[in-house]
């Protein structure tokens, strides 16, 4: 059994943990998908200099493991001049991870704006910008929001893997507070909750977004 006092104790860490998690989650949610766009567009449209490099990023980090991205990133770093504090090295490790993902929902998503549309557009005298601000983009949110609401929710998820280089988030606090008290098991069982907990929320958000976003859904 836990017990209290010392519940009481490691309560303020455990929240800290929690608000960080919740900070780190909503920062990496923010920067992938901006990253991933324009990964995506300049996979879709710019030159084959430009396409194949990015496409070659985009296989590493999806064919790699997060775990494995963060031990290169943040112990690795070093030995190439790249000293990051644990946070930095966790954003920045959240945001490139998320960002190879995104980068193909968006762009499958861009290829799925029928072609009609694009047409139409040059046929009205818009130019590529205006068309990828007016139409594509548009067009492509509502047909990848189900699709980047899972990676929302996987990111979250992932962002446990950032206590093995000492960020102190949810799982390190939740974790270190089982292994000085041995209570293993019902730590983990917490930590599970709170996660659960998280990723519902999540996952209500999307769906009333989504709901919200059917009225200009295009047959």
């Amino acid at each position: 059994m836990i017990e209290l006092d010392a519940l009481r104790e490691a309560l303020p860490e455990i929240l800290d943990g929690l608000w960080l998690t919740i900070f780190m989650w909503l920062a990496g949610s923010a920067l992938a998908p901006a990253v991933g766009l324009a990964v995506a567009l300049g996979r879709r449209f710019g030159p084959i200099w430009v396409e194949r490099p990015l496409w070659a990023m985009v296989e590493v980090i999806r064919g790699t493991p997060f775990l494995v991205q963060m031990f290169l990133l943040y112990y690795g770093g070093p030995f190439i001049g790249l000293d990051l504090e644990p946070t930095t090295a966790g954003l920045l490790g959240l945001t490139i991870y998320g960002s190879a993902y995104f980068s193909e929902i968006l762009r499958g998503g861009l290829i799925a704006v029928p072609k009609g549309h694009v047409e139409a557009a040059l046929c009205v005298g818009l130019d590529r910008g205006q068309i990828i601000r007016r139409i594509l983009i548009p067009e492509m949110t509502l047909l990848v929001l189900p699709a980047s609401v899972n990676m929302f929710v996987v990111l979250l998820k992932e962002t446990a893997v950032l206590s093995i280089i000492t960020v102190p988030e949810l799982t390190m606090a939740v974790t270190g507070f089982g292994s000085a008290n041995f209570a293993f098991t019902q730590s983990a069982f917490v930590l599970a909750l709170g996660y659960w907990s998280l990723t519902e929320i999540t996952g209500w958000v999307g769906r009333q977004l989504e709901r919200r976003l059917d009225r200009f859904r295009i047959a």
